[in-house]
């Protein structure tokens, strides 16, 4: 039966530190699974940093967006205890980005939260633990443009989707975690 933990905060909250230390004390056999893409060079050095800090015995699958229809062929022929998927805020934000400025809203909301859920389906058939990280965006300023807002709404409607099927949901603040659920 598996296991998921929805990890929330803002930027520099310290998600990613706690995620990755509850993996090392408690994962045998880890599955690292990174949504970053590399636009400029400051990404490109965040994304070998967080490489090169990851223990050399963990798996690592870089997908930006078809993150559920990958780590179904991974898991198919892998054995993990432990899925760290970081992060959310980044494959809510590629899937926006990929899609023609056309499409319209409610379909992209659709596309959107049809990925979260066959994420959701593979989480609830496997055994293994997963952790999810993604940004309490909601909490600061409205954003300036329409884009923006939107991003907003949906990525909290994704994050509202992930912590109903949660069985933990950790809110971290100043590196310190506080839990809401479980």
């Amino acid at each position: 039966m598996s296991r998921l933990i929805f990890l929330l905060g803002g930027a520099r909250s310290g998600k990613s530190y706690y995620a990755e230390q509850w993996a090392r004390d408690n994962g045998e056999d880890v599955l690292f699974v990174a949504t970053a893409q590399a636009f400029d060079e400051e990404m490109t050095q965040r994304i070998e940093n967080h490489r090169a800090s990851r223990p050399a015995n963990w798996h690592t699958l870089e997908e930006p967006l078809a993150v559920a229809e990958r780590l179904r062929g991974n898991l198919s022929s892998n054995t993990y205890d432990t899925i760290l998927l970081d992060c959310i805020t980044l494959l809510v934000s590629n899937l926006l980005l990929s899609l023609p400025e056309e499409t319209p809203e409610p379909e992209i909301h659709k596309i959107i939260l049809y990925e979260i859920e066959q994420l959701l389906t593979l989480i609830s058939e496997s055994d293994a633990t997963w952790l999810l990280i993604s940004n309490e965006v909601g909490m600061g300023i409205v954003p300036p443009t329409h884009l923006g807002r939107f991003y907003r709404d949906v990525l909290g409607k994704a994050n509202q989707q992930i912590a109903a099927r949660a069985n933990d949901v950790l809110l971290l603040v100043a590196g310190l975690p506080w839990k809401l659920k479980g």
